[in-house]
């Protein structure tokens, strides 16, 4: 198959296809739209991070894609319902970089505390400040946390073993690590010295943090955002930095992001004192890189091996049997009722007898793996094809 993988993967992910007899192509940026139309057309897996976008419209010139890698954690650049038409299954890594991530917020947070960045650029300057004045340790500030994922709950670990006293707030009930509590956004804004942003990006999330979010804030508070760019107001943030209601922040996400590193970028966050502006590095280590290749690589390669969808985003959670059978099928379909009737009268009419079978559903998606134990007409991947409401069959192998 011919893997086509954008946005410079670690190349870990790019052996892992290799190794497993697939033709690479690797793409160090993200391509304009109009040549990635043109390279898609007989791709069976594309792999990229956060600045390609799939879109219904590309994924129509793309009628041999099997499987989307998003080398991340987000998917919300790939239209995950067009993806479920069509019959590709979408995998991500939602842990890989997670200690990256805890890791610069609580750095940053440090920073910030003790006015570090300023410091260090007047020295390069020749301006001596040394002083202690409205610098403070970590130890004892109260953290909110907005958004207890995996980020977020690992950061609440960390923080309370450096003496902080965490608050954190999520829509889905989460369980607390160690002693932190859950509490209202309110509640967490007005009682935290430190406010972190850690949600994800479903668009109900856009806006989230505003002038009515500042305002409500304790003065001198220090503020990060590591989650996504539209998530926060950055004029109301660069407002409310330069009234002196937010003392410090760190940003590593922005609402319009260059899409390569010789492209301008403008924020009016610019220049202002004690603020740390990173170009969207929270992940960017080269262990968490690493992992990201190495698990999205795994798990699209079970995917095409086996037919092994249990942390593809879009598809019906299945892990079929690992008993070895002479052949395997993969039927996706819509999720409608006698679909497996339908296939299993179309092996029956073959003589062919069902060794195994799974079927798991999703929504609108039905997902049925077909284990054979003899040997049979293999042309049997057409006529799966061609059963009333089939979006995807074939060969697994």
């Amino acid at each position: 198959m011919k893997i086509l993988m954008l946005e410079n993967i670690h190349p870990d992910a790019g052996a892992a296809f290799a190794a497993a007899g697939h033709a690479v192509e690797r793409v160090p940026h993200s391509p304009p739209r109009k040549v990635l139309v043109q390279e898609i057309g007989d791709i069976s897996v594309l792999g990229i991070r956060s600045k390609t976008r799939v879109t219904a419209e590309l994924l129509e010139r793309a009628p041999d894609l099997l499987a989307i890698g998003a080398f991340c954690i987000g998917t919300e650049q790939v239209d995950l319902e067009a993806c479920s038409r069509r019959g590709v299954a979408v995998f991500n890594a939602p842990y890989s970089n997670t200690r990256s991530v805890v890791e610069l917020a609580l750095g940053e947070m440090i920073l910030l505390l003790r006015g570090v960045f300023d410091r260090s650029t007047n020295l390069h300057r020749g301006v001596w400040g040394k002083s202690s004045e409205g610098f403070h340790e970590i130890r004892g500030k109260k953290l909110g946390i907005v958004g207890y994922g995996s980020i977020g709950s690992q950061l609440s670990v960390l923080a309370e073993a450096m003496g902080m006293e965490v608050y954190y707030h999520d829509l889905v009930e989460k369980l607390s690590m160690g002693n932190a509590r859950k509490s209202s956004l309110e509640e967490l804004l007005q009682v935290s010295d430190i406010v972190t942003v850690h949600v994800d990006g479903r668009e109900e999330n856009r806006g989230l943090v505003g002038e009515r979010e500042f305002a409500a804030m304790k003065d001198g508070v220090i503020f990060l955002n590591l989650s996504r760019g539209f998530v926060v107001d950055v004029e109301a943030l660069a407002r409310n930095v330069r009234r002196g209601k937010v003392r410090g922040a760190a940003v590593d996400v922005f609402p319009e992001e260059p899409r390569s590193n010789k492209d301008p970028f403008s924020s009016p966050l610019q220049g202002l004192p004690n603020v740390i502006l990173t170009p969207h590095i929270g992940g960017s280590t080269e262990e968490a890189q690493q992992g990201i290749g190495g698990f999205v690589a795994g798990q699209i390669l079970e995917y095409l091996s086996a037919g092994t969808t249990t942390t593809s985003v879009n598809f019906p959670d299945l892990s079929p049997s690992s008993t070895p059978q002479r052949h395997r099928f993969a039927h996706i379909h819509e999720n409608l009722p006698g679909m497996l009737a339908k296939i299993n009268d179309l092996f029956a009419r073959h003589g062919v007898n069902i060794a195994g079978q799974r079927l798991e559903t999703r929504g609108t998606l039905g997902y049925a793996l077909i284990d054979v134990a003899q040997g049979c007409d293999l042309g049997i991947v057409e006529e799966l094809r061609g059963i009333p409401n089939t979006i995807r069959a074939r060969l697994v192998y």
